[in-house]
C-alpha cells in the first residue's frame, strides 16, 4: 500500500472511530417529537431472594411500576428475583456499598446494621393486624425507617411477611403451659430464644433446611413459622399441630442505597417514597391470598389447627422478654403499642 492510500485509510478509520464514540455518548438520550432532547432513563437494580411469583416480588414489581410512572420514565427498576444478586445479608452489604441500588429484605437480618429495627421482632407487639399496619404505614413507621440514617441505607416501606406461630409433632397447644418441655426450633435470634424460653419450652436454634428431619426423628418437637412456610417445607407432614396465635410478625423492609438516594432530586425522592408506600397494598393482598391457599392446603393434608382468640395469657407469659429489652426498645415499644 503506497503512502497516499495509507493516509486515506487512516483518515477514514479516524472518522469511523469518532462517529462511534459520538454514538456511544448519545446512547442514553433521545429526541422527542417536539425536537427537544430527552435525557433518557436511569435503570436501577433491586435484589429479591424470593421467586418471581412470591408476594414480596409482586410488591417489588408494583413499586418498580409506580416509580417509572411517577418519574415519567426517567427511572426504571429491574427486579432480580430468586436470589440472583445474593442472599439477604449479602444484598444488604452490597446496597450499603452502592453495588446494588435497592433490595427487599426481612427486618431480622437488618438488625446487624440497625439495632433499633429489632423492636419489630418483639412478641405480640400489636393488638391486631389492622393496628399493626396503621402504625407501620403511618407516622411512627416512617420515623422508625429514619433510624437507618448513618448506615448507608435508606428505609422506604414495610412489606407483610405474615404471622409466625408454633407447631409441633406431639399434641395440640392452646395455652403457654402446653408448650412446656417441648424442644422448639427457632432462628438464631436472641429475642426468639428468649420468647420460647419465657413460654416454658426449650429453644433449639437449627439450620432451616434441617428442621424437617429434626421433626421427623424427634431431635426437636416443634418449630415456628407462617402458614406459607409451614406448607412449602412440608413441615405439616411431621408436625401436624399448628397453633394459630401469631406471636411474631417481623415485617420485610424495602431499602435503597444511600449513594443512589443522594443522586435523586427532592422531587424524585418523594416519588420513590410514595411508590414504596403505595405498593404495600398490592403486596399485602398477594400475601393474604398465599396465606389462605397454604392454610387450606395444610388442613387438607391433615394438619390440626388450634385457634387462640384470647392472647392475654400469652402476652403475660412473655412479659420477661419485655423486661429484658426495656432499655433497648422501651421508647419504640411505647410508640408502636400505644
Amino acid at each position: 500500500m503506497n503512502k497516499k492510500l495509507l493516509s486515506l485509510f487512516l483518515t477514514m478509520l479516524s472518522v469511523i472511530i469518532l462517529l462511534a464514540a459520538c454514538s456511544d455518548d448519545s446512547s442514553n438520550t433521545s429526541t422527542d417529537s417536539s425536537g427537544e432532547e430527552d435525557q433518557g432513563t436511569t435503570t436501577l437494580r433491586l435484589a429479591e431472594n424470593q421467586p418471581e411469583d412470591y408476594p414480596t416480588t409482586i410488591g417489588d414489581k408494583e413499586f418498580a411500576r409506580l416509580v417509572e410512572e411517577k418519574t415519567d420514565g426517567r427511572y426504571k427498576i429491574d427486579v432480580y428475583a430468586g436470589g440472583q444478586l445474593g442472599d439477604e445479608v449479602s444484598s444488604i452489604e452490597q446496597v450499603q456499598l452502592g453495588s446494588i441500588d435497592l433490595a427487599r429484605v426481612n427486618a431480622t437480618p437488618l438488625t446487624q446494621f440497625n439495632d433499633q429495627i429489632g423492636v419489630l421482632s418483639m412478641p405480640y407487639l400489636f393488638k391486631s393486624e389492622e393496628e399493626k399496619w396503621q402504625k407501620l404505614n403511618g407516622e411512627v413507621g416512617q420515623e422508625l425507617l429514619q433510624t437507618f440514617e448513618g448506615t448507608s441505607l435508606v428505609g422506604l416501606s414495610f412489606y407483610d411477611s405474615g404471622e409466625r406461630a408454633f407447631y409441633n409433632s406431639d399434641h395440640p397447644v392452646k395455652t403457654p403451659e402446653d408448650l412446656e418441655g417441648l424442644k422448639i426450633r427457632v432462628q438464631q435470634s436472641d429475642v426468639a430464644i428468649s420468647v420460647v424460653e419465657a413460654l416454658g419450652a426449650s429453644a433449639s436454634p437449627m439450620a432451616y433446611e434441617e428442621v424437617y428431619s429434626g421433626l421427623q426423628t424427634g431431635v426437636i418437637d416443634g418449630a415456628e413459622n407462617n402458614f406459607p412456610s409451614y406448607y412449602t417445607t412440608n413441615h405439616y407432614e411431621v408436625a401436624p399441630y399448628y397453633t394459630v396465635n401469631g406471636y411474631s410478625g417481623t415485617p420485610e423492609v424495602l431499602i435503597a442505597s444511600q449513594q443512589v438516594w443522594d443522586t435523586l432530586s427532592e422531587e424524585d425522592q418523594t416519588a420513590f417514597r410514595e411508590a414504596a408506600l403505595e405498593s404495600v397494598e398490592v403486596q399485602r393482598e398477594a400475601w393474604a391470598e398465599l396465606t389462605e391457599e397454604a392454610k387450606e392446603a395444610v388442613i387438607e393434608g391433615g394438619a390440626e389447627l388450634t385457634e387462640v382468640d384470647d392472647l392475654s395469657e400469652w402476652r403475660e407469659a412473655v412479659q420477661p422478654v419485655y423486661d429484658e429489652y426495656a432499655d433497648q426498645y422501651g421508647d419504640w415499644i411505647d410508640k408502636l403499642s400505644e
